[in-house]
């Protein structure tokens, strides 16, 4: 069990449940109750993915989110009993990769887990460096990193494969369902507007400016097209 996955539930009984699928699945699991401890362990441990409740005694789980997507590269996957869809639309906001409503079933969790590991993944079949824009956007697909204006961009992984996959073919129009089958490889109510909210947050990290933005463009109607230049 060679993948550690952070696991942060205050609910023994459910944390148990989902320890033992997630065991047999192959990964080691590390669980706490406690928010702050989960930022402990997420530095001392390095795990593959969190899986966080947001209903936490000490540290609510939005701000153990938001600290996760800020300061590390560790996938998040919520999990929750806030189930409209303007609360899940606020946790992708946040930087989350997935989004499971209690009461779940715990081999769905596992399929989520390795979905979202499946994707932290390079773009299977993409180039390795792509440049825009005279060097001023530059997206590592090795290292995962992204620079803009010569500054890194932190990105989460569902932001990172959105944006690389738009880059790779620039000036064309992906639909939202393309992006979503490309991205996430699977659809569930609502996510045609949680794209939105990935874009909004790429748009936001890069500097575009909500109505002129520069790379990551709006087409009416469709969906959405890269808008830099690729250098030669």
């Amino acid at each position: 069990m060679s993948h550690p996955i952070l696991l942060v539930e205050d609910d023994l009984k459910l944390a148990e449940i989902a320890r033992v699928y997630l065991e047999q699945a192959g990964f080691r699991v590390i669980h706490t109750e406690s928010g702050v401890r989960a930022l402990e362990l997420a530095m001392s441990e390095s795990p593959v993915l969190a899986v966080l409740d947001l209903m936490l005694p000490d540290l609510s789980g939005e701000a153990v989110c938001r600290e996760l997507t800020d300061s590390t590269d560790i996938p998040v996957i919520m999990l929750t009993s806030k189930s409209s869809e303007e609360e899940r639309l606020a946790g992708f906001a946040l930087g989350a990769d997935d989004y499971i409503v209690k009461p779940f079933s715990p081999r769905e969790l596992v399929c989520r887990v390795q979905a979202v590991l499946k994707r932290v993944g390079k773009v299977a079949g993409a180039a390795d460096r792509l440049s825009f824009n005279g060097g001023t956007l530059i997206l590592d697909n090795v290292g995962y990193g992204v620079i803009c204006k010569g500054e890194p961009v932190k990105l989460t992984a569902v932001e990172f494969k959105l944006l690389f996959i738009l880059a790779s073919t620039p000036q064309k129009t992906f639909t939202r369902e393309e992006l979503i089958d490309k991205v996430m490889g699977y659809r569930f109510e609502g996510y045609e507007r949680n794209i939105d909210s990935h874009i909004k947050n790429i748009r936001h990290k890069l500097g575009d400016t909500p109505h002129a933005p520069v790379f990551v463009l709006t087409v009416y109607g469709l969906g959405y097209r890269f808008g830099g230049v690729k250098d030669a």
